[in-house]
């Protein structure tokens, strides 16, 4: 072992102890030392000192055999001034060798060749330095200098580590690059896939020729240098020609094109089309009519086949189904669909000659008038019987083509139509169909068009089935999406995943995002799942997924174009693998993916009326990498953890997954896959999205379960209700992250349950259960943005007593109005000024429940979140129309907020829910809220209200490049008295937001992004709001902030245990709070007339304005707690030194309670059965500054536990509680 005090230490393994330490003469620090030798006789040290200077010695007995002359010639090496060791009976000194001169800077990192003879290292002066001995030395009498006759330069900031071996040379430096060389100092491969302040280590393995690299930004990066399998023979030299020669770059011309590269004219003959089928074969059609084959093997000597030439009409459009989709001959390679200028479409079907394709048959019929016909599009799912064509007027047809025709052997155009047409299916929004996707078993055809909006038309087996004596059919929509993707084009649309009652569709556009949606059987209604925007990519073309991929539907690559530039994206870790420049996509292009496509991706484009090609296409016998497979977590802090619990004890038993999302300085945030059986237990890392702006995440929290309001309740094992109905499959379970700029995100899990489409999944289900877990965005929450910096406020005025009791009196109607006008209290009251710049408030936790309505299909979100200016809001989410609203206002609140946690009460009558808030603030205090008569009237109020019928909800978020989606802010209590009003005059039929665009005005709250208001809330965006008072407050619980809590259902300990909870608490004084309560409830049914919110007799100040954010809230009723909810302190206990430091996590299931903090260890705490708490086992983990704990309970008796920190890194650790006492162990 090497010691900075440039000596070497000698240690025993079998006892653990220091047998020996050799120091040298030259007593300085070393910035970095590497030895090379197995064993004392050969073993050689290199130390790089502070001196710049790197000193080459070894170990020698006291009387070395050499001669006198030698050590004259080297006067250096003075043996008097070394320590002498005795090692093994023989005395031992430190004798110099070499000393190597020559770096201008300090020495970070050196590297040994395999055989000694050379030393390579790296500096602070950002050159790399091979320094040569002139022969192996392994004696001493042997010695010969070493001399640097390689000198690298290249990076542009210090070199921070360095590999050699006997055929390349590998840096790595704080310029976030890695580099390969040659070893005659040749720069053969740069690579940039680090982000931050550098790459820390790079290895290298000559073997399976993988580079790996390390960097500040987390994250661990896997390279392939080779791209053949032959390792074995490989030369010194053959990595260079290797490296050089893995992609190539030629061009092509059509055989007519040749003689016409100047001028053109109208009759001149040019490429309209493209297509690759294969890595070797591309299709070449032209404006003439004629359809070229050509075959690629040797870019020198390109095969061009004339197959066929279609009346002399100019090729619109082609479509290719390859051999793969074949299904009418085996002897088929590709059916060619080709359409004219003529309208006509010609379908040819192609087979391998001997030495060039042949055209086994060929049929054509008139499909549209002329010019008519812009699209032909064969469906993969239907096969090669059914073929579509679209019109500029968003007409498409289906045809049936006849089996006879298919199973002709002769060529014959002429013999009339070989195709009948089955269905006219005719879109809503006028539009060209650019994409179309079918499934036959679900019986449904969806439809992409150029406008951004996507339809669905049914496709029943009894039309599939039709002959030609059958009278066509015009097919009407199912129902549409309208701006799926804004204006811009939908250029990709798929179907994804089938349940049992809607199926997913995936959709790509060229807005740069990709969208997903959900089709409901049922009901026939298209309905927005989330989105995902592609950095780096303004028009999407496709998704698609490698072949060992474990997500074959989502796909993990998206590929499409920038303003000048082809661009393949890695979707899992958000990376940049392919860029072309090709002059964007308005020309002819097309690509082609292999099974990683990384290493086999072909792509052509047409300009100046040559084929640019670029292909790369390794093919070798062992299995390919990725270009970067890195284990990406984040770079910088972790505040905030949750696993994803989806009732996976017995699977977490039996060595499956967990799932984890964390929240990060940075704004990100992840979901990380823990896998026991794999080595170093994280297996992936998943980029679920990033906050707006990139503000940090303070908090996420993660909803496992759906309550029920108005119905039956099922309990589960701990007490906790969910809801069990037959539309069950249809619940969206939702992962909630807040941070700075009080950005709120939601984001939906995708159901784990699917039937997909690929029977890959059916075969090997393992595989299906590892991309089971997946989130994608939904909607975000931000505060409003105004034109100006300024903001009217009303200044709070006084009610009279009278106006009290004539507001009690008036109908509910009028005084709900009266409470969320806006507009018509501008004029009564003066306003003053509020400063809108430098809001720097953030949100500091956030818990969250799920209510769904049995006699609705919505679902509520309850949200509370707590803001760094001390305030406590409850929001609401309406599901699935993506609504907004605030619920109520918590008050008072002294402090600022740091920990939340919610409780939701549930009878074994099944009568109804009791919700209850519990929060730790800054000062030490514990509160308790009582959520129930908000909630309620809440839910009452959307039953009542609908405000789906007044707002146009079939309608994706308003993004633009860089933001995560819009918002919209609604009064209920608006739309009550709008829908009351509405309905005295006679008016039932509501229509959407759009067709009634005098009741509402819109504000620009981006750039990009425009939020629609009801008249009336322009000008003062604050919704009136309730006040909930606290039900329970403890004060100086501790004595400094709480960190964090968490609650839990206690065990049956007395007649008051049916209802009875737990919460542990700590906080920056170091301590542990065990703190136990019941609560006793009267529950009410749901499903009876809801209860008014109370107003008080006397309300003083009536209008007071409260802070929250960036927004004003008034006080305009008082939701006080339900006199039959009680709480009673059953017992406290509290640990004054638990950590030494502050506390950071805590968790418990009133068995077992876990904590961390600052002191970087993690502490199990027993619940005794007199409620007691004693320490039973403690571990010191990896992360350093953790700041978040979670755990989750891995089998049913409670006997083991997975528990996750968080801070500046991840760590898993498991907790077993062993059977005797105090033998617990972590």
């Amino acid at each position: 072992m090497g010691l900075s005090d440039n000596s070497v230490a000698l240690w025993d393994l079998t006892s653990s102890a220091v047998v020996a330490r050799v120091t040298s003469s030259e007593r300085c620090l070393l910035y970095s030392m590497r030895m090379w030798g197995n064993s004392l006789k050969v073993l050689r040290v290199a130390s790089g000192t502070i001196f710049n200077e790197i000193i080459v010695w070894k170990l020698i007995p006291e009387s070395p055999p050499s001669s006198p002359a030698i050590l004259m010639e080297h006067p250096c090496r003075n043996t008097s001034s070394c320590a002498i060791t005795q090692i093994d009976g023989r005395n031992y000194v430190a004798f110099h060798l070499n000393r190597l001169i020559g770096h201008e800077g300090s020495i970070f990192r050196m590297a040994w060749s395999s055989d000694g003879t050379k030393l390579m290292s790296v500096s602070d002066d950002r050159s790399a330095r091979i320094w040569i001995s002139a022969g192996q030395e392994q004696e001493f009498d042997n010695f010969k200098e070493f001399s640097s006759d390689l000198i690298l330069f290249g990076h542009n900031a210090r070199i921070w580590d360095c590999y050699m071996s006997h055929s390349v040379v590998i840096t790595a430096g704080e310029d976030c690059t890695c580099r390969a060389w040659g070893m005659n100092g040749n720069l053969l491969m740069i690579f940039k896939e680090h982000i931050g302040r550098g790459i820390w280590r790079c290895l290298y393995d000559p073997d399976s020729s993988l580079l790996v690299s390390a960097g500040f930004d987390s994250t661990i990066k896997v390279y392939q240098l080779y791209s053949s399998s032959s390792m074995e023979t490989r030369e010194q030299g053959g990595l260079i020609d290797d490296l050089k020669d893995q992609r190539e770059i030629f061009e092509i011309c059509a055989p007519k094109l040749t003689k016409q590269l100047g001028l053109m004219d109208s009759k001149s003959e040019y490429v309209r089309c493209i297509r690759f089928t294969r890595e070797n074969i591309l299709f070449v059609a032209t404006n003439n009519g004629y359809l070229y084959h050509a075959e690629l093997s040797n870019p020198g000597n390109v095969k061009w086949t004339e197959l066929i030439q279609v009346s002399e009409a100019q090729i619109i459009c082609i479509d290719i189904l390859s051999r793969n989709f074949s299904e009418f001959s085996l002897d088929a390679e590709e059916i060619v669909a080709i359409g004219d200028g003529n309208g006509k479409v010609t379908v040819v079907s192609l087979t391998n000659g001997d030495h060039a394709p042949k055209v086994s048959l060929s049929f054509s019929w008139s499909a549209e008038m002329e010019r008519q016909l812009l699209g032909v599009h064969w469906c993969r799912s239907l096969g090669s019987s059914y073929i579509f064509t679209s019109d500029p007027r968003g007409m498409l047809k289906l045809w049936k083509i006849n089996k006879d025709s298919l199973q002709s052997n002769s060529q014959n155009t002429t013999r009339g139509p070989s195709a009948f047409l089955l269905a006219v299916f005719a879109s809503s929004f006028r539009h060209r169909i650019i994409c179309i996707d079918a499934l036959s078993k679900e019986e449904i055809l969806i439809c992409g068009d150029k406008r951004g909006n996507i339809t669905l038309f049914p496709l029943s087996e009894e039309l599939m089935v039709a002959n030609h004596e059958d009278v066509m059919k015009n097919i009407t929509s199912l129902d549409h999406f309208k701006g799926a993707h804004g204006i811009s084009s939908v250029t990709s649309i798929y179907i994804a995943r089938s349940y049992f009652n809607h199926v997913e569709i995936q959709t790509t556009g060229a807005d740069g995002c990709i969208c997903y949606f959900k089709y409901d059987k049922i009901h026939h209604k298209v309905e927005f799942l989330g989105m995902k925007q592609v950095k780096e990519i303004s028009m999407i073309q496709s998704v698609f997924s490698s072949s060992n991929s474990e997500d074959m539907v989502l796909g993990n690559y998206a590929v499409g174009f920038t303003s000048v530039d082809f661009i393949m994206w890695d979707l899992t870790n958000e990376t940049k693998t392919i860029k072309i420049p090709c002059g964007g996509w308005r020309r002819p292009y097309s690509f082609h993916f292999g099974a990683v496509p990384e290493h086999q991706n072909c792509f052509a484009y047409l300009k100046d009326h040559i084929i640019h090609v670029h292909r790369l296409w390794v093919v070798a016998g062992e299995k390919l990498f990725p270009k970067v497979l890195h284990m990406q977590y984040h770079g910088r802090e972790i505040h905030s953890l949750c696993f994803i619990s989806l009732g996976l004890i017995s699977k977490i038993s039996k060595g499956c997954h967990s799932w984890i999302a964390t929240g990060c300085e940075d704004g990100s945030v992840r979901l990380a896959r823990y896998s026991p059986t794999e080595m170093g237990g994280w297996s992936e890392s998943i980029l679920l999205g990033e906050h707006v702006g990139g503000s940090a995440v303070r908090s996420i929290c993660f909803i496992p379960k759906i309550y029920t309001f108005g119905s039956q309740i099922h309990n589960t094992s701990n007490g906790c209700a969910y809801h069990t109905s037959a539309n069950s499959n249809e619940d969206q379970l939702l992962l909630l992250s807040v941070g700075s700029k009080q950005v709120l995100t939601s984001w939906v899990l995708r159901n784990s349950t699917a039937e997909n489409r690929d029977s890959k999944y059916l075969s090997d289900p393992s595989k299906f259960q590892f991309s089971s877990v997946s989130f994608q965005w939904l909607s975000t929450h931000m505060p409003q943005k105004f034109a100006n910096s300024r903001r009217k406020v009303a200044k709070p005025i006084k009610l009279s007593e009278e106006g009290s009791c004539s507001e009690k009196t008036s109908t509910e109607s009028d005084q709900i109005s009266r409470l969320m006008s806006s507009e018509c209290r501008k004029d009564k009251h003066d306003c003053t000024f509020v400063d809108q710049i430098d809001n720097d408030w953030r949100y500091l936790a956030v818990t969250a429940f799920l209510l769904k309505h049995v006699n609705s299909r919505f679902t509520v979100c309850f949200i509370v979140v707590a803001c760094s200016d001390a305030t406590v809001m409850l929001r609401a989410l309406l599901l699935p129309y993506r609504l907004w609203f605030d619920v109520a206002l918590l008050v008072p609140t002294k402090s600022p907020i740091l920990s939340l946690q919610h409780i939701v009460v549930t009878d074994s009558a099944q009568i109804g829910n009791a919700y209850f808030l519990i929060s730790g603030s800054t000062d030490g205090s514990i509160t308790f809220w009582d959520l129930t008569e908000a909630v309620g009237f809440f839910m009452h109020q959307v039953l009542d209200v609908q405000p789906q019928m007044f707002i146009d909800c079939q309608r994706r978020p308003q993004t633009g490049r860089g933001s995560q989606g819009g918002r919209r802010w609604r009064s209920l209590a608006n739309l009550s008295s709008e829908k009351r009003s509405r309905n005295s005059e006679g008016i039932n039929n509501v229509t959407n937001l759009n067709d009634c665009e005098n009741g509402f005005e819109t504000s620009s709250t981006s750039e990009n992004d425009q939020t629609i208001y009801p008249l009336g809330i322009k000008l003062n965006l604050a919704s009136e709001l309730h006040e909930i008072q606290p039900l329970h407050v403890l004060n100086s619980v501790h004595q400094s902030g709480i960190n964090c809590l968490h609650v839990s259902k206690m065990e049956c300990r007395g007649p008051k245990s049916e209802r009875a909870y737990c919460v542990i608490s700590g906080g920056d004084d170091q301590s542990l709070h065990l703190l136990g309560f019941s609560l006793q409830v009267e529950l009410t049914d749901q499903g009876c007339e809801r209860s008014k919110p109370t107003c008080r007799n006397h309300i003083e100040d009536a209008t007071c304005y409260h802070p929250s954010g960036s927004s004003f809230v008034r006080e305009c009723s008082d939701c006080t707690a339900d006199k039959d909810n009680k709480l009673d302190i059953l017992f406290q206990n509290r640990i004054s030194s638990a950590h030494s430091s502050a506390v950071k996590g805590a968790w418990t299931d009133g068995t077992w309670a876990f904590s961390t903090g600052l002191d970087q260890r993690i502490r199990c705490w027993k619940i005794d059965d007199s409620c007691g708490i004693r320490e039973c086992a403690s571990v010191i983990v990896s992360v350093p500054e953790p700041e978040a704990l979670d755990a989750i309970i891995c089998d049913s008796e409670r006997n083991r536990y997975q528990i996750a920190v968080a801070g500046r890194g991840m760590q898993m650790v498991e907790f077993i509680a062993s059977s005797v006492e105090d033998s617990s162990n972590l």
